[in-house]
């Protein structure tokens, strides 16, 4: 494996949200970026888009159906497999207690809605270079995986 760091243009996000409208909002908003992004309607299509093809950063909706974003943060957390993936909370729950929440289950990040675009690119990429940055560690043999 290469130990240079991925470009974030090399990366994949995936977008959960149940409505359409958003996820086209979203995905349009991070077309300057490069990623390939990854669309999911429901918590049970993120878990098995997810299990295909592990994305690189997670933009999570909270009220979706069929398993809320807090139960798929949870799940993906808690899975040694996939627990280094960030996952960003993008919610219109705007309460401390649904943040708080949102961080207990494992969430790396939020974004109320409605979603800022500067705001949104800046934390994706923050994430995203973080996460290729120790994912280049690791290789390297310079700082433990969390298991």
């Amino acid at each position: 494996m290469s130990a240079k760091p991925k470009e974030i243009s090399e990366c994949t996000v995936l977008i959960a949200d149940d409505n359409p409208q958003i996820l086209e909002l979203l995905e349009a908003y991070l077309e300057p970026l490069g990623v390939r992004v990854v669309l999911a309607a429901d918590g049970e299509a993120t878990l098995s888009a997810v299990e295909r093809d592990p994305p690189d950063l997670i933009l999570l909706d909270i009220m979706m159906p069929r398993r809320s974003g807090f139960e798929v943060c949870r799940i993906l957390k808690e899975d040694r497999r996939y627990r280094d993936i960030p996952i960003v909370m993008v919610t219109a729950l705007n309460e401390v207690g649904d943040m708080e929440r949102a961080r207990e289950c494992g969430a790396d990040d939020f974004i109320t809605k409605p979603v800022n675009k500067i705001e949104l690119l800046a934390r994706v990429q923050n994430l995203l270079k973080l996460r290729n940055l120790k994912q280049t560690l690791e290789r390297r043999g310079k700082t433990p995986r969390r298991e």
